[in-house]
Protein backbone atom coordinates (compact mmCIF):
# COMPACT_ATOMS: atom_id res chain seq x y z
CA UNK A 1 0.00 0.00 0.00
CA UNK A 2 1.39 2.93 -1.09
CA UNK A 3 2.89 5.75 1.80
CA UNK A 4 0.18 8.62 2.09
CA UNK A 5 2.31 11.92 0.77
CA UNK A 6 0.63 15.23 2.19
CA UNK A 7 2.35 18.43 1.09
CA UNK A 8 2.28 21.19 3.90
CA UNK A 9 2.42 24.00 1.34
CA UNK A 10 -1.25 22.29 -0.04
CA UNK A 11 -2.47 21.82 3.24
CA UNK A 12 -1.79 25.23 4.30
CA UNK A 13 -3.77 26.32 0.50
CA UNK A 14 -1.47 29.33 -0.37
CA UNK A 15 0.11 30.30 2.90
CA UNK A 16 3.78 31.72 3.17
CA UNK A 17 6.42 29.17 3.10
CA UNK A 18 8.30 29.55 6.59
CA UNK A 19 12.03 31.45 6.88
CA UNK A 20 14.12 28.07 7.36
CA UNK A 21 17.12 27.95 9.08
CA UNK A 22 20.18 26.99 7.17
CA UNK A 23 19.45 22.70 8.74
CA UNK A 24 15.94 22.81 7.71
CA UNK A 25 13.44 21.83 4.45
CA UNK A 26 9.98 22.64 4.03
CA UNK A 27 7.89 20.31 5.96
CA UNK A 28 6.63 17.55 2.93
CA UNK A 29 4.71 15.41 5.41
CA UNK A 30 4.38 11.72 5.28
CA UNK A 31 1.77 10.46 7.68
CA UNK A 32 2.74 6.32 7.48
CA UNK A 33 6.31 7.46 8.16
CA UNK A 34 5.20 10.19 10.88
CA UNK A 35 3.31 6.94 12.27
CA UNK A 36 6.19 4.91 12.66
CA UNK A 37 8.54 7.41 13.85
CA UNK A 38 6.17 8.08 16.58
CA UNK A 39 6.08 4.66 18.08
CA UNK A 40 9.64 4.42 17.30
CA UNK A 41 10.50 7.18 19.78
CA UNK A 42 8.29 5.78 22.29
CA UNK A 43 10.61 2.37 21.89
CA UNK A 44 13.32 3.75 22.52
CA UNK A 45 12.26 5.96 25.59
CA UNK A 46 11.01 2.87 26.61
CA UNK A 47 14.87 0.93 26.05
CA UNK A 48 16.18 4.02 29.13
CA UNK A 49 13.12 4.08 31.40
CA UNK A 50 12.16 1.15 32.27
CA UNK A 51 14.21 -1.08 30.42
CA UNK A 52 17.66 -0.45 31.13
CA UNK A 53 16.88 0.65 34.84
CA UNK A 54 15.58 -3.06 35.46
CA UNK A 55 18.55 -4.20 33.84
CA UNK A 56 21.17 -2.54 35.89
CA UNK A 57 18.91 -2.56 38.76
CA UNK A 58 18.64 -6.43 38.92
CA UNK A 59 22.30 -6.62 39.01
CA UNK A 60 23.62 -4.18 42.07
CA UNK A 61 23.42 -5.29 45.49
CA UNK A 62 19.96 -4.77 47.22
CA UNK A 63 21.17 -1.88 48.95
CA UNK A 64 21.98 0.00 45.94
CA UNK A 65 18.78 -0.83 43.65
CA UNK A 66 17.04 2.38 44.20
CA UNK A 67 20.31 4.93 43.65
CA UNK A 68 20.78 2.74 40.54
CA UNK A 69 17.22 3.31 39.20
CA UNK A 70 17.72 7.13 40.11
CA UNK A 71 20.24 7.34 37.87
CA UNK A 72 18.55 6.44 34.91
CA UNK A 73 15.46 8.56 36.16
CA UNK A 74 18.11 11.44 36.40
CA UNK A 75 19.57 11.06 33.30
CA UNK A 76 16.60 11.28 31.17
CA UNK A 77 15.66 14.28 32.59
CA UNK A 78 19.03 16.19 32.45
CA UNK A 79 19.45 14.94 28.93
CA UNK A 80 16.29 15.73 27.75
CA UNK A 81 16.61 19.88 29.17
CA UNK A 82 19.96 19.69 27.59
CA UNK A 83 18.93 18.47 24.60
CA UNK A 84 16.29 21.05 24.40
CA UNK A 85 18.15 24.11 25.59
CA UNK A 86 21.76 23.05 23.48
CA UNK A 87 22.25 19.51 22.55
CA UNK A 88 19.96 19.36 19.87
CA UNK A 89 21.39 22.47 18.38
CA UNK A 90 24.96 20.91 18.74
CA UNK A 91 24.57 17.81 17.20
CA UNK A 92 21.97 19.33 14.17
CA UNK A 93 22.03 22.69 13.78
CA UNK A 94 24.55 24.68 11.59
CA UNK A 95 26.74 27.31 13.83
CA UNK A 96 29.03 28.02 11.08
CA UNK A 97 25.68 29.38 8.50
CA UNK A 98 26.27 26.67 5.95
CA UNK A 99 26.26 23.80 6.00
CA UNK A 100 29.21 23.23 3.73
CA UNK A 101 31.08 25.32 6.58
CA UNK A 102 34.68 24.28 7.55
CA UNK A 103 33.43 25.03 11.44
CA UNK A 104 30.14 23.29 10.64
CA UNK A 105 32.03 19.65 9.85
CA UNK A 106 33.06 19.78 14.12
CA UNK A 107 30.23 21.23 15.78
CA UNK A 108 26.32 22.62 14.91
CA UNK A 109 26.03 25.64 16.42
CA UNK A 110 23.44 27.96 18.49
CA UNK A 111 21.18 28.41 15.79
CA UNK A 112 18.96 25.94 17.06
CA UNK A 113 18.98 26.35 21.01
CA UNK A 114 15.63 26.52 22.92
CA UNK A 115 14.32 25.13 19.54
CA UNK A 116 14.78 28.14 18.35
CA UNK A 117 12.97 27.89 14.32
CA UNK A 118 11.89 24.97 14.97
CA UNK A 119 8.29 25.21 14.12
CA UNK A 120 5.07 22.88 12.76
CA UNK A 121 5.66 22.99 9.50
CA UNK A 122 9.68 22.63 9.24
CA UNK A 123 11.40 19.57 8.89
CA UNK A 124 15.57 18.60 9.52
CA UNK A 125 16.99 19.05 6.09
CA UNK A 126 17.93 14.67 5.68
CA UNK A 127 14.28 14.23 6.52
CA UNK A 128 11.80 16.44 5.00
CA UNK A 129 8.66 14.04 5.27
CA UNK A 130 8.79 14.07 8.95
CA UNK A 131 8.03 17.18 11.47
CA UNK A 132 10.79 18.43 12.81
CA UNK A 133 9.53 18.51 16.50
CA UNK A 134 9.30 14.39 15.78
CA UNK A 135 12.74 14.90 14.61
CA UNK A 136 14.04 16.42 17.93
CA UNK A 137 11.97 13.72 20.51
CA UNK A 138 13.35 10.80 18.79
CA UNK A 139 17.09 12.52 18.68
CA UNK A 140 16.36 13.04 22.25
CA UNK A 141 15.69 9.24 22.79
CA UNK A 142 19.36 8.60 21.83
CA UNK A 143 20.81 11.03 23.99
CA UNK A 144 19.00 9.67 26.73
CA UNK A 145 19.88 5.89 26.64
CA UNK A 146 23.75 7.04 25.84
CA UNK A 147 25.31 8.82 29.14
CA UNK A 148 22.53 6.26 30.79
CA UNK A 149 24.36 3.35 29.83
CA UNK A 150 27.68 5.02 31.52
CA UNK A 151 26.27 4.23 34.72
CA UNK A 152 26.68 0.75 34.69
CA UNK A 153 30.59 1.00 34.85
CA UNK A 154 30.65 3.28 37.78
CA UNK A 155 27.57 1.70 39.97
CA UNK A 156 27.36 1.49 43.73
CA UNK A 157 30.05 4.11 44.55
CA UNK A 158 29.66 7.84 43.08
CA UNK A 159 28.12 10.39 44.29
CA UNK A 160 24.71 11.58 42.82
CA UNK A 161 25.29 14.86 43.00
CA UNK A 162 28.89 14.07 40.93
CA UNK A 163 26.76 11.70 38.49
CA UNK A 164 23.80 14.49 38.04
CA UNK A 165 27.14 16.90 36.98
CA UNK A 166 28.79 14.55 34.99
CA UNK A 167 25.69 13.92 32.82
CA UNK A 168 25.24 17.48 31.84
CA UNK A 169 28.75 18.31 30.75
CA UNK A 170 28.89 15.01 28.87
CA UNK A 171 25.98 15.45 27.23
CA UNK A 172 27.27 18.87 25.76
CA UNK A 173 30.66 18.07 25.40
CA UNK A 174 31.03 14.32 24.85
CA UNK A 175 27.51 13.37 22.93
CA UNK A 176 26.32 15.95 20.95
CA UNK A 177 29.86 16.77 18.99
CA UNK A 178 30.14 13.19 18.14
CA UNK A 179 26.28 12.47 17.27
CA UNK A 180 27.28 15.74 14.66
CA UNK A 181 30.22 14.25 13.22
CA UNK A 182 28.27 10.81 12.03
CA UNK A 183 24.92 11.92 11.75
CA UNK A 184 24.72 15.67 11.81
CA UNK A 185 26.54 16.56 8.51
CA UNK A 186 29.80 16.56 10.50
CA UNK A 187 33.72 15.21 9.06
CA UNK A 188 33.06 11.57 10.30
CA UNK A 189 29.81 11.24 8.08
CA UNK A 190 31.27 13.23 5.12
CA UNK A 191 34.18 10.29 5.18
CA UNK A 192 31.71 7.44 5.34
CA UNK A 193 31.98 5.56 8.75
CA UNK A 194 28.92 3.75 8.81
CA UNK A 195 26.93 3.85 11.59
CA UNK A 196 23.30 2.96 10.99
CA UNK A 197 22.08 3.82 14.46
CA UNK A 198 24.73 4.12 17.08
CA UNK A 199 27.50 1.32 16.94
CA UNK A 200 30.37 4.71 17.76
CA UNK A 201 28.34 7.32 18.79
CA UNK A 202 26.23 5.69 21.52
CA UNK A 203 27.81 2.35 22.37
CA UNK A 204 31.60 2.97 21.68
CA UNK A 205 30.84 6.27 23.12
CA UNK A 206 29.44 5.18 25.84
CA UNK A 207 31.70 2.14 26.57
CA UNK A 208 34.80 4.09 26.49
CA UNK A 209 33.73 6.83 28.93
CA UNK A 210 32.65 4.38 31.22
CA UNK A 211 35.92 2.44 31.09
CA UNK A 212 37.56 5.66 32.18
CA UNK A 213 34.84 6.68 34.91
CA UNK A 214 35.14 3.46 36.48
CA UNK A 215 39.57 3.81 36.37
CA UNK A 216 39.27 7.13 37.41
CA UNK A 217 36.70 6.18 40.64
CA UNK A 218 38.32 3.32 41.42
CA UNK A 219 36.87 0.21 42.25
CA UNK A 220 34.29 -0.80 45.06
CA UNK A 221 35.01 -1.50 48.58
CA UNK A 222 35.69 -5.43 48.50
CA UNK A 223 36.13 -5.89 44.46
CA UNK A 224 37.23 -9.28 44.18
CA UNK A 225 36.81 -10.19 47.78
CA UNK A 226 33.45 -10.04 49.23
CA UNK A 227 30.54 -11.72 47.53
CA UNK A 228 28.83 -9.09 44.76
CA UNK A 229 26.71 -11.03 43.05
CA UNK A 230 23.76 -9.30 41.36
CA UNK A 231 20.24 -9.38 44.01
CA UNK A 232 17.81 -10.07 41.48
CA UNK A 233 18.67 -11.47 37.80
CA UNK A 234 14.49 -11.35 37.46
CA UNK A 235 14.95 -7.78 36.96
CA UNK A 236 17.80 -8.06 34.90
CA UNK A 237 16.29 -10.50 32.72
CA UNK A 238 12.54 -8.25 32.39
CA UNK A 239 14.93 -5.37 31.82
CA UNK A 240 16.81 -7.30 29.04
CA UNK A 241 13.51 -8.18 27.15
CA UNK A 242 12.53 -4.79 27.13
CA UNK A 243 15.90 -3.95 25.59
CA UNK A 244 15.40 -5.82 23.46
CA UNK A 245 11.67 -4.88 22.19
CA UNK A 246 12.91 -1.26 22.48
CA UNK A 247 15.64 -1.51 20.53
CA UNK A 248 13.36 -2.12 17.07
CA UNK A 249 12.72 1.21 17.32
CA UNK A 250 16.60 2.05 17.87
CA UNK A 251 17.48 0.27 14.62
CA UNK A 252 14.73 -0.37 12.26
CA UNK A 253 13.69 3.53 13.30
CA UNK A 254 16.75 4.98 12.45
CA UNK A 255 15.93 4.00 8.47
CA UNK A 256 13.43 7.43 9.42
CA UNK A 257 10.69 5.78 7.22
CA UNK A 258 8.36 2.61 6.91
CA UNK A 259 9.73 0.78 4.52
CA UNK A 260 11.38 -2.46 3.18
CA UNK A 261 14.84 -1.20 4.98
CA UNK A 262 13.43 -1.00 8.15
CA UNK A 263 12.11 -4.57 7.86
CA UNK A 264 15.34 -5.67 7.32
CA UNK A 265 16.58 -3.54 10.01
CA UNK A 266 13.81 -5.53 12.14
CA UNK A 267 14.75 -8.76 11.62
CA UNK A 268 18.00 -8.34 11.51
CA UNK A 269 18.42 -6.87 15.30
CA UNK A 270 15.80 -10.04 16.16
CA UNK A 271 18.32 -12.39 14.57
CA UNK A 272 21.59 -10.35 16.05
CA UNK A 273 20.29 -10.64 19.52
CA UNK A 274 19.61 -14.54 19.50
CA UNK A 275 22.94 -15.16 17.83
CA UNK A 276 24.50 -12.58 20.51
CA UNK A 277 23.06 -15.03 23.20
CA UNK A 278 24.62 -18.24 21.86
CA UNK A 279 27.81 -16.77 20.88
CA UNK A 280 27.91 -16.02 24.59
CA UNK A 281 26.65 -19.15 26.37
CA UNK A 282 28.78 -21.36 24.15
CA UNK A 283 31.93 -20.39 26.10
CA UNK A 284 30.22 -20.21 29.12
CA UNK A 285 28.64 -23.31 29.43
CA UNK A 286 32.02 -24.96 27.97
CA UNK A 287 34.40 -22.82 31.21
CA UNK A 288 31.63 -23.15 33.89
CA UNK A 289 29.79 -26.67 33.32
CA UNK A 290 26.54 -24.69 32.97
CA UNK A 291 24.64 -22.36 31.20
CA UNK A 292 23.37 -19.11 33.21
CA UNK A 293 20.37 -17.04 32.66
CA UNK A 294 22.99 -13.62 33.02
CA UNK A 295 25.21 -14.94 30.15
CA UNK A 296 22.26 -15.79 28.31
CA UNK A 297 20.46 -11.94 28.50
CA UNK A 298 23.86 -9.93 28.71
CA UNK A 299 24.54 -12.28 25.32
CA UNK A 300 21.20 -10.95 24.04
CA UNK A 301 22.45 -7.57 24.80
CA UNK A 302 26.01 -8.09 23.07
CA UNK A 303 23.95 -9.25 19.95
CA UNK A 304 22.07 -6.04 20.10
CA UNK A 305 25.05 -4.09 20.33
CA UNK A 306 26.65 -5.52 17.56
CA UNK A 307 24.28 -4.95 15.22
CA UNK A 308 23.46 -1.12 15.97
CA UNK A 309 25.61 0.30 13.60
CA UNK A 310 24.90 -2.20 10.83
CA UNK A 311 21.23 -3.25 10.68
CA UNK A 312 20.32 -1.67 7.92
CA UNK A 313 23.57 -1.99 6.19
CA UNK A 314 23.63 -6.01 5.95
CA UNK A 315 21.52 -9.12 5.30
CA UNK A 316 20.19 -11.76 8.01
CA UNK A 317 23.12 -13.93 7.14
CA UNK A 318 25.80 -10.57 8.35
CA UNK A 319 22.91 -9.93 11.07
CA UNK A 320 23.86 -13.67 12.00
CA UNK A 321 27.56 -13.65 12.08
CA UNK A 322 27.75 -10.34 13.55
CA UNK A 323 25.63 -11.37 16.78
CA UNK A 324 27.61 -14.46 17.12
CA UNK A 325 30.66 -12.96 16.80
CA UNK A 326 30.02 -10.02 19.11
CA UNK A 327 28.39 -12.39 21.37
CA UNK A 328 31.93 -14.53 21.94
CA UNK A 329 34.22 -10.91 22.05
CA UNK A 330 31.78 -9.41 24.92
CA UNK A 331 32.19 -13.05 26.46
CA UNK A 332 35.97 -12.95 26.27
CA UNK A 333 35.92 -9.18 27.24
CA UNK A 334 34.05 -9.33 30.68
CA UNK A 335 36.20 -12.19 31.63
CA UNK A 336 39.47 -12.63 30.69
CA UNK A 337 40.40 -8.92 29.70
CA UNK A 338 38.65 -7.71 32.84
CA UNK A 339 40.30 -10.30 34.81
CA UNK A 340 43.66 -9.31 33.43
CA UNK A 341 43.81 -5.80 33.79
CA UNK A 342 41.53 -6.13 37.19
CA UNK A 343 39.56 -2.77 36.55
CA UNK A 344 36.32 -2.46 38.01
CA UNK A 345 33.46 -1.96 35.69
CA UNK A 346 30.68 -2.81 38.10
CA UNK A 347 27.89 -4.04 35.28
CA UNK A 348 30.15 -4.29 32.29
CA UNK A 349 29.30 -1.34 30.26
CA UNK A 350 32.96 -1.32 28.46
CA UNK A 351 32.60 -5.35 28.12
CA UNK A 352 29.35 -5.22 26.53
CA UNK A 353 28.90 -1.29 24.85
CA UNK A 354 32.36 -0.55 24.03
CA UNK A 355 34.01 -3.98 23.31
CA UNK A 356 30.50 -4.80 21.01
CA UNK A 357 30.07 -1.59 19.53
CA UNK A 358 33.77 -1.28 18.13
CA UNK A 359 33.72 -5.23 16.72
CA UNK A 360 30.42 -4.72 14.96
CA UNK A 361 31.60 -1.74 13.59
CA UNK A 362 33.96 -3.36 11.53
CA UNK A 363 32.14 -5.94 11.13
CA UNK A 364 29.59 -3.65 9.61
CA UNK A 365 31.95 -3.05 6.45
CA UNK A 366 33.09 -6.82 6.43
CA UNK A 367 29.41 -7.67 6.06
CA UNK A 368 27.83 -4.64 3.99
CA UNK A 369 25.56 -5.38 1.40
CA UNK A 370 25.15 -3.24 -1.08
CA UNK A 371 21.15 -5.05 -2.25
CA UNK A 372 19.98 -4.32 0.81
CA UNK A 373 21.48 -0.88 1.01
CA UNK A 374 22.36 1.03 -2.35
CA UNK A 375 23.64 4.36 -0.57
CA UNK A 376 27.11 5.57 -1.88
CA UNK A 377 28.61 5.46 1.62
CA UNK A 378 27.71 1.03 1.67
CA UNK A 379 28.95 1.10 -1.84
CA UNK A 380 32.38 2.32 -0.85
CA UNK A 381 32.64 1.21 3.02
CA UNK A 382 36.17 -0.22 4.20
CA UNK A 383 37.14 -1.66 7.16
CA UNK A 384 39.82 1.38 7.79
CA UNK A 385 37.53 3.81 7.02
CA UNK A 386 35.26 2.12 10.20
CA UNK A 387 39.02 1.84 12.19
CA UNK A 388 39.79 5.60 11.41
CA UNK A 389 36.02 6.76 12.79
CA UNK A 390 36.27 4.84 16.02
CA UNK A 391 39.93 6.03 16.86
CA UNK A 392 38.77 9.33 16.36
CA UNK A 393 35.50 8.14 18.87
CA UNK A 394 37.73 7.17 21.02
CA UNK A 395 40.04 9.43 21.63
CA UNK A 396 37.50 12.01 21.96
CA UNK A 397 35.23 10.46 24.39
CA UNK A 398 38.29 8.71 26.55
CA UNK A 399 39.86 12.53 26.87
CA UNK A 400 36.87 14.93 27.18
CA UNK A 401 35.29 12.27 30.22
CA UNK A 402 38.71 12.42 31.99
CA UNK A 403 38.32 16.19 32.08
CA UNK A 404 34.89 16.40 33.10
CA UNK A 405 35.80 13.58 35.96
CA UNK A 406 38.29 16.24 37.11
CA UNK A 407 35.50 18.51 37.09
CA UNK A 408 33.31 16.85 39.28
CA UNK A 409 36.40 16.05 41.38
CA UNK A 410 37.19 19.64 42.36
CA UNK A 411 33.72 20.29 42.56
CA UNK A 412 30.75 18.10 43.89
CA UNK A 413 33.75 15.39 44.81
CA UNK A 414 33.30 11.74 42.64
CA UNK A 415 33.18 9.34 45.09
CA UNK A 416 31.10 8.52 48.69
CA UNK A 417 32.79 7.78 52.06
CA UNK A 418 33.75 4.27 52.59
CA UNK A 419 30.48 4.67 55.38
CA UNK A 420 27.92 5.69 52.86
CA UNK A 421 29.42 2.99 50.60
CA UNK A 422 29.14 0.04 52.76
CA UNK A 423 25.56 1.59 54.26
CA UNK A 424 24.79 1.37 50.36
CA UNK A 425 23.78 4.40 48.50
CA UNK A 426 19.99 4.17 48.15
CA UNK A 427 20.33 4.91 52.07
CA UNK A 428 23.20 7.51 51.97
CA UNK A 429 22.47 9.40 48.87
CA UNK A 430 18.60 8.89 49.12
CA UNK A 431 17.23 8.45 52.51
CA UNK A 432 15.23 5.40 51.15
CA UNK A 433 15.01 1.80 51.30
CA UNK A 434 13.63 -0.83 49.06
CA UNK A 435 10.83 -1.37 51.45
CA UNK A 436 9.87 2.00 53.21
Amino acid sequence: MAILQVSAAAATAGAAKPALLAHQAVLDLSAGDTAWMLVATCLVLFMTLPGLALFYGGMVRKKNLLSTLAQSVATSVIASVIWIFIGYSFAFGVGGGDAASFINKFIGGFDVALLNGVKPDTAYSAAPHLPEYLWVAYQMTFAIITPALIAGAIAERMKFSAFCLFVALWSVLVYAPVCHWVWGGGFLGAMGVLDFAGGAVVHVNSGVAGLVACLVIGKRKGFGRDNMAPHNLGYTMIGASMLLVGWIGFNAGSEWEADSLASVAMLNTIVAAMTGAVGWIIPEWIERKQPTLLGMVSGLVAGLVGITPAAGFVNPTGALAIGLLTGVACYFGTTYVKNMFRYDDSLDAFGVHGIGGFVGALLTAVFVDTTINTGDAAAHATVLKQLIGLVVVIGWSALVTFLILMVCKYTTGLRVTEEEEIEGLDQSQHGETLHG
